[in-house]
């Protein structure tokens, strides 16, 4: 019994040590993940595994580091949601990358994004411009919402409903073969 209490207590640490350390490398390893990300967190994986079974490869052993891994986390998520201080602390806060049209080079500093990366995700969303951007804001979990500036007729670059001069235009379009 005393082999499983150390799978136990392995797995508990590990958790809570990964939890910290992904905190420290940031959002953009949450929200961007790349092919280098990939293969980290299958090393990751890997690297820990022995540890938190102590050296113990048997299906007990197993069973009890994967229960504890889910009873882990969902007691973390349930505190995450109680707790606001704690949310902030584990998940840190939204981070503006575009500020009124223009990037703010050290907050993309500070998430680790380039400017390239910071475009990369606003043509995502179908905005090219940065001048259309009046924020964009790197959110906890790593996705980018972008709130476009308002036109002179109050609706959103982009979002508004088109005009029926577009319309006849689109219409009158020849198709393309």
């Amino acid at each position: 019994m005393s082999d499983l209490f150390q799978v136990v207590w392995h797995t508990a640490v590990i958790y809570l040590f990964l939890i910290a350390m992904l905190r420290l490398v940031g959002k953009r390893q949450m929200g961007q993940l790349n092919a280098i990300d990939l293969i980290v967190i299958i090393l990751l994986g890997s690297a820990v595994e022995t540890s938190m079974v102590a050296g113990d490869v048997s299906l007990p052993a197993g069973l009890v580091c994967v229960t504890v891994l889910l009873v882990l986390n969902k007691t973390f998520a349930y505190c995450l949601l109680r707790s606001r201080r704690w949310r902030h602390i584990v998940l840190g806060s939204p981070i503006v990358l575009v500020n009124h049209g223009h990037l703010v080079y050290e907050n993309l500093k500070r998430a680790g994004l380039t400017e390239q990366d910071v475009r990369e995700a606003l043509r995502e969303r179908e905005e090219t411009r940065l001048r259309n951007i009046q924020t964009a804001i790197l959110e906890t979990d790593g996705t980018v919402t972008v709130i476009p500036k308002p036109t002179p007729t109050g609706e959103a670059h982009g979002l508004g409903k088109p005009t029926v001069q577009q319309l006849k235009s689109i219409a009158n379009q020849e198709p393309s073969n």
